[in-house]
C-alpha cells in the first residue's frame, strides 16, 4: 500500500539527501562557515556572530537564510502532480546549481555561490513539504533522528527505514563532499551534485509519464 501510495518519491528524495550532504558541505567548509540547507544552523552561527564571536562571519549566513527564504517563497508557485513537482524542481535547482559552480569557477568572490544554492535548497525544501513523504525531508535530520530512536516502533518497520536511511544519506553526502571539497575542490563537488540532480529529474520525468498512483497526493 505504501509503495503504491509514495512510489518512488522515497528514493529520489533519498537522492535529495545526499545532494544537501554535499552541498551544505560545499558551503560550510569553502565558502564562508555557511549553511545553505541547514537554516537551523545558520540561525545558531547569525546568533553567535552577533554575540561577539570575532571568529564567525555574519554576512555569509545572513546571506544564506535570505537566499533560502527566497527559494521557499518560489516553491509556492510550482504546479502539477507529485512526479512534474519533483521533476520541474529537481530541473531548477540543478540549474541553480550549476550556477553556483560556474561562480566558483570564474568568480573568486565566496559570497556569489552562496546565492544560487541557498535557493536551490529553498525550493527543494518547499516542495518536498507538498510532495510529503513521511520522514524523508531531505534536509532536517533532528526531527527524523529523534523519530527513530524515541518512536522505533510507531509506524511500523517500514518508518523506521526511511528515518534510518535519511539519516545515513545525509551523513554520506556529507562525507563524500568533505572528502570531495578537501582533496579536489568546490568544483568537483557542485558538479556531483548537478549529476545528481539531473538525474533525479530525468527519472522522475520518465517515471511520471509512466503514470501511477503514487503521482496524486492522498492525506
Amino acid at each position: 500500500m505504501n509503495q503504491r501510495r509514495h512510489g518512488p518519491l522515497p528514493h529520489l528524495l533519498v537522492v535529495l539527501t545526499l545532494v544537501t550532504g554535499l552541498v551544505d558541505a560545499t558551503s560550510f567548509l569553502g565558502l564562508g562557515t555557511v549553511f545553505v540547507a541547514n537554516q537551523t544552523g545558520n540561525v545558531v552561527l547569525l546568533g553567535f556572530a552577533l554575540g561577539g564571536a570575532a571568529a564567525l562571519p555574519v554576512l555569509s549566513p545572513l546571506i544564506g537564510l535570505v537566499s533560502f527564504a527566497v527559494g521557499a517563497i518560489l516553491g509556492r508557485w510550482l504546479r502539477g502532480d507529485r512526479g512534474r513537482l519533483l521533476t520541474l524542481g529537481a530541473a531548477i535547482e540543478g540549474t541553480l546549481a550549476a550556477v553556483a559552480l560556474v561562480l566558483v569557477l570564474y568568480l573568486s568572490n565566496v559570497y556569489a555561490p552562496i546565492v544560487p544554492l541557498g535557493l536551490a535548497m529553498g525550493l527543494q525544501n518547499a516542495l518536498v513539504r507538498r510532495l510529503a513523504v513521511p520522514d524523508l525531508n531531505t534536509t532536517v535530520i533532528t526531527s527524523t533522528l529523534t523519530g527513530l530512536l524515541s518512536e522505533p516502533l510507531l509506524g511500523g518497520q517500514g518508518r523506521a527505514g526511511r528515518r534510518a536511511t535519511s539519516v545515513a544519506a545525509l551523513f554520506v553526502g556529507a562525507l563524500i563532499g568533505g572528502v570531495l571539497v578537501t582533496y579536489t575542490g568546490l568544483a568537483y563537488t557542485l558538479g556531483l551534485a548537478v549529476l545528481l540532480l539531473a538525474a533525479v529529474g530525468a527519472i522522475a520525468y520518465l517515471l511520471t509519464r509512466r503514470g501511477g498512483e503514487w503521482l496524486v497526493h492522498r492525506s
